[in-house]
C-alpha cells in the first residue's frame, strides 16, 4: 500500500469518520486538483475493501471498514465537527503537538471531547453541536473541578517537569455559557480564529513542533 494511502486509512480510523473534502484538505492541499486526486484514491481505498463510505450523503463520508458507527447517528455529525477544528486549527497555523479524540482519564468523570496540545498550550475542547443549557454546561465544569480536585492530571507523561499545568478547557460553539471557575481558565469561541480574535499571543510552555499538515508526525490517540 502506498505510504498516502495507509495515512489515510489511519486517519480515518482515527477520526472515526471523515468527508472526502476533510481527507481532501488533510492530504492533498497541496496539489493542483485535491478533489479528483482524492477521489482516486478513495475509491480505491474502497474497492480493495480498506474503507466503507456512505453514499447517501454529498461529499461521501468514510468509515473504517469494520466500524460499527451508525452511519445516520448523531455521533458521525459529532466526530466530523472534532475533524472540522482539527483542520481549523490547522488552518489558522497553529502548531499541533498532540491531538487525542474522547480521551478516557483514571478517577475522573469527565471525558473531553478533545485533549490537545497545540501552539503550546494544554487545552481540553468542547465541541458544541447543538446548544445545551447553562445548567448542564455548569455540570460539566464541576466535573472538570473534581478531576481537577484529584490531582491525577499532575501526573500527565507531557507535563513539564518544572511545574504541573491543568489545561484550559475550551468551549466552542455558537453559545456563550455563564460558567466560572476558580481552578482552572474557561476560554469560550465561536471558532479557532474567534478566540485569537479574543486573547493576544503569549509566551507558549511549550515550544511549538514544526510539522506538516497531516503526514503520520502529529501524535494522534483515539480514546
Amino acid at each position: 500500500m502506498r505510504k498516502r494511502d495507509k495515512d489515510i486509512v489511519q486517519a480515518v480510523e482515527k477520526f472515526r469518520c471523515l468527508t472526502r473534502d476533510q481527507i481532501a484538505a488533510m492530504f492533498y492541499s497541496h496539489t493542483k486538483n485535491p478533489t479528483t486526486n482524492c477521489n482516486y484514491a478513495l475509491k480505491r481505498l474502497r474497492d480493495r475493501g480498506y474503507i466503507a463510505a456512505d453514499t447517501n450523503r454529498t461529499p461521501y463520508v468514510y468509515f473504517p471498514s469494520q466500524s460499527k458507527l451508525k452511519k445516520d447517528g448523531q455521533k458521525v455529525e459529532h466526530f466530523l465537527k472534532i475533524a472540522d477544528f482539527y483542520l481549523d486549527l490547522l488552518r489558522n497555523g497553529w502548531k499541533i503537538r498532540q491531538f487525542d479524540i474522547e480521551p478516557r482519564y483514571e478517577g475522573a468523570d469527565v471525558r473531553p471531547d478533545i485533549f490537545t496540545i497545540a501552539n503550546g498550550s494544554p487545552f481540553f475542547v468542547e465541541i458544541q453541536n447543538s446548544v445545551y443549557s447553562t445548567q448542564v454546561m455548569a455540570k460539566k465544569i464541576k466535573l472538570y473541578e473534581r478531576f481537577y480536585d484529584s490531582g491525577y492530571w499532575r501526573s500527565f507523561d507531557w507535563q513539564p517537569a518544572d511545574r504541573a499545568i491543568f489545561p484550559f478547557v475550551w468551549i466552542v460553539g455558537e453559545n456563550t455559557y455563564k460558567v466560572t471557575s476558580d481552578r482552572f481558565r474557561i476560554v469560550q469561541s465561536k471558532d479557532v480564529a474567534d478566540l485569537m480574535r479574543q486573547v493576544k499571543p503569549k509566551r507558549p510552555a511549550y515550544e511549538p513542533v514544526k510539522q506538516s499538515m497531516y503526514s503520520g508526525q502529529i501524535k494522534i490517540n483515539i480514546g
